[in-house]
């Protein structure tokens, strides 16, 4: 079972956005990865091309390393650590540690 998934809502706790929240767009299981909705923008140059004749600058999401996040609780809107319990019909669900409710 992955610790965080896509749609969760992430608080990030290291970084130049620290602090910060955004939701998960897309995770990269095999890298430890994620990408954040709004967080980590960087700019890139881009060359003038025949497609593309005003060139210049393009800011985008870069993925962050997914030890940075912290997943959000819903009941009390802060960071937490959650483990795993296994329900009576035996599928997996994420528990909050604080608030101690499925994540």
């Amino acid at each position: 079972m992955l610790k965080i998934k896509k749609n969760d809502k992430v608080k990030i706790i290291a970084g130049k956005d620290k602090g910060k929240a955004g939701k998960v767009l897309r995770v990269f299981p095999q890298a430890d990865y994620i990408l954040v909705e709004g967080i980590n923008i960087v700019k890139k140059t881009r060359r003038k091309t025949q497609q593309d004749q005003q060139g210049g600058f393009v800011e985008y999401e870069a993925p962050l390393h997914i030890s940075n996040v912290m997943l959000l609780d819903k009941k009390t809107n802060k960071g937490t650590r959650f483990g795993i319990s296994i329900l009576k019909d035996g599928s997996k669900v994420r528990i909050s540690k604080q608030s101690k409710d499925a994540v």
